[in-house]
């Protein structure tokens, strides 16, 4: 905020409008020797009369304070900028919509194929028949915890980490999960 900026920019409107100090002044009923030193930068006007000054010129009260007006192309380009803040959030909700029903249409057939082959319950003498169970309700809680943990923010924060830390954890998971596989495997033959 320079005192001598915005007395310039003052200055500049009243010219605008091709009035004097003076005439100034009585609109707003203070001296003229007030507005000489507003337009100065000696002076800054008072906080009470920002908003009278900013309707008589047809100005902002923040281009007063800045010293000068927002172009039309500024207000364009701030548009612009929004616009497109929005359609890169509306991008990013689509994109974690998606995840969401891949996830949840995973996990539901998963489940489904689970339950209908635990309803039958067919020979469970054959292995197969029992790892492909297995695997089908795993699934299901697998989706289900992931939405849990996805739709309460915790993956993105695990995602900012990306610590070494996490990636080992995952490894140490990933590996836990396919030893429990084959050892489920192995016991059913």
């Amino acid at each position: 905020m320079n005192p001598k900026t915005i007395g310039s920019f003052l200055k500049e409107l009243r010219k605008e409008k091709g009035i004097t100090q003076e005439e100034f002044a009585e609109i707003l009923n203070v001296s003229g020797r007030t507005v000489s030193r507003w337009e100065t930068g000696s002076n800054m006007p008072d906080i009470s009369l920002l908003c009278e000054i900013s309707e008589f010129y047809e100005v902002s009260i923040p281009e007063i304070i800045s010293g000068e007006r927002k172009s039309e192309n500024m207000e364009k380009e701030e548009k612009e900028v929004a616009e497109a803040m929005s359609d890169y959030a509306g991008a990013e909700k689509a994109l974690l919509l998606k995840r969401a029903k891949v996830i949840s249409i995973i996990g539901l057939v998963s489940l489904l194929i689970g339950l209908v082959m635990e309803t039958i319950c067919y020979d469970s003498a054959i292995p197969i028949y029992e790892c492909i169970k297995g695997v089908c309700l795993g699934l299901a809680v697998g989706a289900l915890v992931t939405m849990v943990l996805y739709t309460t923010g915790v993956l993105a924060e695990l995602k900012k980490k990306r610590s070494k830390q996490m990636r080992i954890l995952a490894v140490i998971c990933f590996c836990l999960l396919a030893a429990s596989g084959i050892a489920a495997l192995i016991l059913s033959l």
